[in-house]
């Protein structure tokens, strides 16, 4: 392949097309599919009436915009988010495989929910982002040395802390009696109960790993080449922390509402940067595109094969195809 092909192999334009596409895609999707079979001059009719229009087919009405629409968006918002907070991740770790749950973030958060249905708590989704936070603070504690942040120690600590909430996590099943149904439940992930509620503190989390990756993405282009940030007028000390904390914010917001949604943080901006290359100011935005189309579809399969949790499908889906790129790469 000369370099010209493979300038136009990596042309992002064909990406963004290609990726808003399947997006649009995914969503239509999502919107006529259920219990309730429904064409798409339906859909378009119900859409085009308004959230308080006063419409002939009220039912229809009422399932797009209080059961669907919902539905559809928080899924393509937090599957943007986990796959943007994995392009940070993997940018500031240098480990392209690095996740969103890298620093414990997702078994603080099933620590923090199962903890709260056991004792028939009713504020899961809060004691879910107590519990991520709580981790990600002592990772970040145990990462410090010498008052400096240090990325391999932060990585075996999150390790570390992760193995030792996941044993918390397998005791609090045995001894949760018959809730233990709705701890594994909650642990594979579902959007089967979003409303407009939770798409407020959703889309703040994601503008704001919108506006911290995209007003950083040089810093996250030195971080990933592994070069010196101080060489190049970057401190280090200072801004990965920031990355990271932010990072790990936004995937806390959706684990502790949606519970463990795996691979789609990991995959996407991995099989992205395999094809459009390494530079942060398209990978980001490309992945969070591709993160919201996989996790939208995936989410309106699962719906289909009666509410199975959609971290089961991300896993079915995203495991093999991570095993295919690791083999390819041999």
């Amino acid at each position: 392949m000369t370099r010209l092909e493979a300038r136009e192999r990596r042309n992002p334009l064909w990406g963004y097309f290609g990726l808003s596409l399947a997006l649009l895609g995914a969503m239509l999707y999502g919107l006529r599919s259920g219990d309730v079979g429904m064409e798409l001059a339906d859909v378009a009719r119900m859409l085009a009436a308004g959230p308080r229009a006063d419409v002939s087919d009220s039912f229809l009405h009422t399932v797009i915009w209080q059961i669907r629409l919902p539905r559809v968006l928080a899924s393509a918002a937090a599957g943007a988010a986990l796959s943007a907070c994995g392009v940070i991740f993997q940018g500031v770790l240098r480990n392209p495989l690095a996740e969103p749950y890298t620093l414990g973030v997702a078994s603080g958060g099933a620590f923090g929910a199962a903890c709260a249905i056991t004792a028939g708590l009713p504020w899961v989704t809060s004691a879910a982002f107590i519990g991520a936070m709580s981790a990600l603070f002592l990772v970040w504690t145990l990462g410090q040395r010498e008052g400096e942040t240090d990325i391999a120690r932060i990585v075996l600590a999150g390790v570390a802390v992760s193995s030792i909430l996941g044993a918390g996590l397998t005791l609090i099943k045995s001894l949760a009696g018959d809730k233990v149904a709705l701890i594994v439940i909650w642990l594979m992930g579902s959007f089967s109960a979003a409303s407009w509620r939770d798409l407020l503190p959703l889309s703040l989390a994601l503008c704001v790993v919108l506006t911290v990756s995209l007003t950083h993405v040089k810093e996250l282009d030195i971080m990933a080449s592994g070069a010196s940030g101080l060489a190049l007028g970057m401190d280090d000390a200072r801004k990965r922390p920031f990355l990271l904390s932010a990072a790990s914010l936004a995937v806390a917001f959706v684990v502790s509402r949606f519970g463990v949604i795996g691979f789609v943080g990991l995959v996407v901006p991995h099989l992205l940067r395999l094809i459009f290359g390494p530079p942060h100011i398209r990978l980001l935005p490309l992945s969070m595109l591709g993160g919201a189309a996989l996790l939208c579809a995936a989410d309106t399969l699962a719906k289909n094969l009666n509410e199975l949790p959609v971290g089961v499908l991300t896993v079915l889906i995203g495991g093999p195809v991570f095993c295919v790129l690791l083999w390819n790469r041999r």
